[in-house]
């Protein structure tokens, strides 16, 4: 199934309402969908080279705005069906802590999950459950999303065809490497 609709959104790709349909899928791949925007950007930019920070764009914010719906699921379901079941298995101290622990370092998830291959979904739905501050969350999801469809689109933009098999294979254990360093050296400089 998802084979066949990861062939689906390449067709989408070649289409003339092909922003709509990156515009849709970005929006749902932050709160529901499997398959990311990615799939349907790199041919587009590709078909189109002019248009990539403009493909980049749509793809930033329609992320960003599925990301505050994926915010307002775990809002609103914890809050609803996740928190009263917990405290019937008497847990919520231990959701409580754990709230606590993600909130602490919300800024720093996003930031990775946002960046990486890791499934957004799961984290923008965490951020509303454990009451992640809401705009620290917009303006972390603004700078992950941002930093990772632009760079797509500026790679494809200075490159062309000839990047295509590294981004789809290797952007994200690049961005993974990235970060790596990025918090090494946070952690370095606090410590010398």
């Amino acid at each position: 199934m998802l084979h066949s609709l990861y062939n689906k959104m390449l067709a989408w790709a070649a289409m003339p309402q092909a922003p709509r349909f990156l515009a849709l899928i970005s929006f749902v791949e932050s709160s529901i969908f499997p398959i990311p925007p990615d799939v349907m950007l790199v041919p587009m930019i590709l078909a189109n080279r002019a248009r990539a920070w403009a493909y980049a764009a749509i793809t930033t914010v329609a992320s960003v705005l599925g990301g505050l719906a994926g915010y307002a699921i775990g809002a609103f379901f914890f809050a609803q069906i996740g928190a009263p079941l917990l405290a019937a298995m008497g847990k919520a101290d231990a959701i409580a802590a754990f709230n606590a622990q993600f909130n602490t370092y919300g800024v720093w998830v996003v930031l990775i999950a946002g960046l990486t291959p890791f499934p957004f979904k799961v984290i923008t739905i965490m951020s509303g459950w454990t009451g992640l501050s809401l705009p620290i969350f917009i303006l972390s999801a603004v700078i992950a999303r941002g930093l990772r469809f632009y760079m797509v689109a500026a790679l494809l933009w200075r490159f062309g065809p000839a990047i295509r098999d590294f981004i789809e294979r290797r952007l994200g254990l690049v961005f993974a490497l990235g970060l790596i360093v990025l918090i090494g050296g946070f952690y370095a400089v606090r410590f010398l």
